[in-house]
């Protein structure tokens, strides 16, 4: 897909959804002898959260994880879309899609393995980070130069401010 359309594309969202292993973190899960588990998240994609919010578009999280620290960033974030547990994203963006009135072409996606590749086939723009599987490589529109948890979410963002 070329740029304009890219930049078209862009332009429609209104909310942006994302995985989060592998994309707002680096993959890795941290655990303590304990067994705590530890995520870690990148500062500048939680700005990106609040650049989104200014300018109108909202961002949410849809991960099949239930996971305590990723309920935690999505309180401090002040996501209120956020979707644990969830086997079966294409259903629960057919959900979301009912609920908020939204299409489909107004909704991004950032994934990166293949449970992601389903809902990056429905949405209007669908990324993965620099280092996704070749699966949601080969469906994804826009391919992150930067990781998972390095700030690729950010990335997106940033290309979605621009387009406006």
């Amino acid at each position: 897909m070329n740029l304009t359309d890219l930049q078209a594309r862009a332009k429609r969202i209104k909310l942006l959804l994302t995985d989060c292993d592998g994309v707002l973190t680096d993959n890795g899960v941290y655990y303590s002898e304990r067994g705590e588990e530890m995520k870690r998240f990148s500062i500048r994609d939680g700005m990106a959260v609040e650049r989104l919010r200014a300018v109108g578009v909202e961002s949410g999280i849809m991960t099949g994880e239930t996971s305590g620290s990723v309920q935690k960033r999505a309180d401090k974030l002040r996501i209120t879309e956020l979707h644990l547990g969830i086997k079966d994203k294409p259903a629960r963006l057919h959900e979301i899609l009912a609920r908020t009135g939204l299409a489909a072409e107004e909704i991004a996606f950032i994934g990166d393995d293949t449970n992601d590749v389903e809902i990056l086939k429905l949405v209007g723009l669908s990324a993965c980070p620099g280092d996704a599987t070749s699966f949601a490589r080969a469906v994804a529109d826009f391919h992150c130069e930067t990781r998972g948890g390095h700030g690729c979410f950010r990335e997106v963002a940033e290309f979605i401010i621009a387009s406006r």
